[in-house]
Parts: C-alpha cells; sequence; structure tokens
C-alpha cells in the first residue's frame, strides 16, 4: 500500500502499490491522476491535481510571483498566463492600427502603451518558464537552451507541453493550481 495526499484536500489516501489510472479522494471527491511509476518508490508521494488553473488565476498567480523564480508552475498555470499575455498584445496592436485612421496622436500612446505591455511582462513570463522547468525537475538555466536556433525553442515546446512531476522534487511541492 502507498499513501498519497490528496492534490485538493491534502488528506491522505491509501493506495495499492500498482495502483495508476483516475482516482476520487473518499474525502472531497476531487478527481487525481495517479501513476506510480519504479523510479518513484520511496519518494514523497502526491497526485497530480485534475483540474486545470483558470486562465484569470493563472495570470493573477505569475503577477502575484512577478519576480518569482522559485517554486514550479503547472501547464495550465504557465500556457494561460502565455495565452493571455498573447491576448493582450495582440489586442493592443489592433488597437494601434486602427488608432492610424483615427489620429496620430492616439499611434503614439498606443506604442507606449504596448511597450509598457512588453516591459511590464517580460519578468513574469521570464519567471512563470523557469517555475514550469521547475515542474518538470530541471534547472531555470535550461532555458537558455532556447537560445540555439532551432533545436532550442522545439526542445522548449516539448517540455513546456511535458506534464510535471507528480512529486514533490528538489523545487518544491506538487502545484495545485488554487490560486
Amino acid at each position: 500500500m502507498v499513501d498519497i495526499l490528496c492534490p485538493h484536500c491534502g488528506e491522505e489516501i491509501e493506495l495499492e502499490d500498482d495502483a495508476s489510472g483516475e482516482f476520487a479522494c473518499p474525502f472531497c471527491e476531487g478527481e487525481f491522476e495517479w501513476n506510480l511509476q519504479p523510479q518513484m518508490q520511496g519518494m514523497p508521494h502526491r497526485g497530480r491535481p485534475a483540474d486545470v488553473m483558470p486562465i484569470l488565476d493563472a495570470t493573477i498567480s505569475c503577477f502575484q510571483q512577478y519576480v518569482g523564480f522559485s517554486g514550479r508552475a503547472s501547464r495550465s498555470e504557465y500556457w494561460f498566463f502565455n495565452l493571455a499575455f498573447f491576448i493582450a498584445a495582440m489586442g493592443l496592436l489592433i488597437l494601434t492600427f486602427a488608432s492610424f485612421f483615427v489620429a496620430n496622436a492616439l499611434v503614439s500612446v498606443m506604442g507606449i502603451l504596448s511597450s509598457v505591455l512588453y516591459l511590464g511582462c517580460f519578468l513574469p513570463l521570464l519567471a512563470v518558464s523557469v517555475r514550469r522547468l521547475h515542474d518538470l525537475g530541471k534547472s531555470g538555466w535550461l532555458f537558455l537552451v532556447g537560445l540555439i536556433p532551432i533545436v532550442g525553442g522545439i526542445l522548449l515546446l516539448v517540455w513546456f507541453v511535458s506534464d510535471g512531476e507528480p512529486y514533490d522534487n528538489e523545487y518544491g511541492a506538487v502545484p495545485t493550481n488554487i490560486l
């Protein structure tokens, strides 16, 4: 038997040694996936949360940890924050193009707003990327692999879409996807 902690309520749950699949916590009825792999024997166990972090919670979490390079970030936190940044950047781009037809003074205002967005989101985007690598058990310095043309970007993409480690690692506890 293996004792794990529910990723939702933190209560201890007892599972068979070879248990894998989807389970529901008997205490809070929260669903989670569990797959005990042989290399995880003897390590502190905790399943990955079944729920994704909503886009607004991911954005708030990343701005609360503005320069927080320690800890871990789940896939949903990473991707939803990047999506929120992309939506904001595209919205400003559309408004900038629309301002060409209204007044030239608006173009410079939109340029300033775009600069504020890019400068204001640079560190949170970098920090959530490092925390995402931590969730995979990798050093944040591996983000520099992205500087290698083509191969680096593909490798980072593969890492960022991969599921994180389902147990506590040297960078912290499993992300709960709860704000």
